[in-house]
């Protein structure tokens, strides 16, 4: 199926009826372009932060691994949304000490930690965050180090214009088969360069992201030293009891994925030699309404992992908080269901 209309995705029951419903827009793709879409195949969409990994990759081709010797840890927080916890705050100082850079050249802002826990503590110290605080202060550090080793100028490095920022946006059209030329641009919460194409090239970017087949020995070896990161460092990626990293940790380096603002997600699966189930491909989450609390696109997310063979029923278990689900009250008593919609379960099921 491919139009230019989301579908029905995810819906809430309260009683026998169905109360809520998160429509939406899926697509599947391998390395050589796309499998089926499921919804919108068509109009472009910010990837937001679910752009990271790329963003990170380009630092990565210019050998940005050695120059500043970089452990799996920190190139895990280069692609990073983290919840500000100290933990997060400590492995970036390190990281910024090692390439040269301060705080004050982060162009991010300033944002509360994510972490609620964080947050109480900083009251409790009478401390206020700083930018390192951001969750994309990761994503700016290294696009900093990049304009480092370029020798290009720091306090530009956000203009779309500056050579960070065209290197970026060629390695998306590369990895994601889209011409530069039709990108559409955007200011990102961070205020660095955001970028929105359609679905099925962002799954072909996070299928190549996860396998890197067909790409220069370069990019493909920056592409397994960030799914590496990711799936060992999770907890960088995210934070404790976000779905990044309780997916990621589950997985056991079976799939990484990235979330991104206002309902976006990627997902990419690597190949796995011998099992025809496991062939290396991508997927790409566009939930309409910016699912605000983040109940639709982790759950669509699963069930095509679900249709496709991917989630073990011990998977499932350990990511109930983001699957099918119950709807509980205040008074612990189900009142409803949070659950895929029929038609998209059951276009999955086919396909897969």
């Amino acid at each position: 199926m491919n139009t230019a209309a989301h579908l029905p995705l995810v819906e809430l029951t309260r009683g026998n009826l169905v109360e809520s419903i998160h429509y939406g827009s899926v697509a599947l793709a391998d390395i050589e372009g796309p499998v089926s879409v499921y919804g919108d195949g068509i109009t472009p969409f910010f990837l937001r932060s679910s752009a990271k990994p790329f963003q990170a990759l380009a630092l990565l081709e210019h050998d940005g691994a050695k120059i500043f010797n970089l452990t799996l840890k920190e190139v895990a927080i280069l692609c990073s949304s983290h919840s500000g916890t100290d933990e997060h705050v400590a492995v970036l100082q390190k990281l910024q000490k090692k390439i040269g850079i301060r705080e004050k050249d982060l162009q991010c802002g300033i944002q509360p930690p994510l972490d609620k826990r964080t947050q109480e503590q900083l009251l409790l110290r009478g401390e206020k965050p700083t930018p390192l605080r951001h969750n994309c202060s990761g994503k700016h550090t290294g696009m900093l180090a990049l304009a480092k080793i370029l020798g290009a100028p720091l306090e530009s490095y956000l203009s779309p214009d500056h050579p960070v920022q065209q290197i970026i946006l060629q390695t998306i059209s590369e990895m994601c088969s889209f011409p530069v030329g039709e990108i559409h641009l955007g200011i990102d919460g961070c205020s660095a360069p955001v970028f929105a194409i359609p679905l099925p090239n962002a799954a072909i970017g996070f299928a190549r992201l996860a396998n890197g087949e067909n790409l220069s020995r370069s990019r493909a070896n920056a592409c397994r030293l960030i799914c590496q990161a990711m799936s060992s460092h999770a907890e960088m990626v995210a934070g404790a009891g976000r779905f990044d990293t309780v997916f990621m940790k589950v997985m056991e380096g079976r799939a990484i994925c990235k979330f991104g603002a206002e309902g976006y997600l990627g997902i990419g699966i690597p190949c796995r030699k011998g099992n025809p189930k496991t062939r290396g491909l991508g997927i790409a989450i566009k939930i309409s309404d910016g699912d605000p609390e983040n109940r639709a696109a982790p759950l669509a997310g699963l069930e095509v992992l679900y249709h496709l063979g991917l989630l073990k029923a011990d998977d499932r278990s350990k990511l109930a908080d983001f699957d099918r689900r119950d709807l509980m009250n205040w008074g612990k008593l189900k009142v409803g269901v949070v659950r895929p919609s029929q038609g998209f379960s059951e276009s999955f099921a086919h396909d897969g």
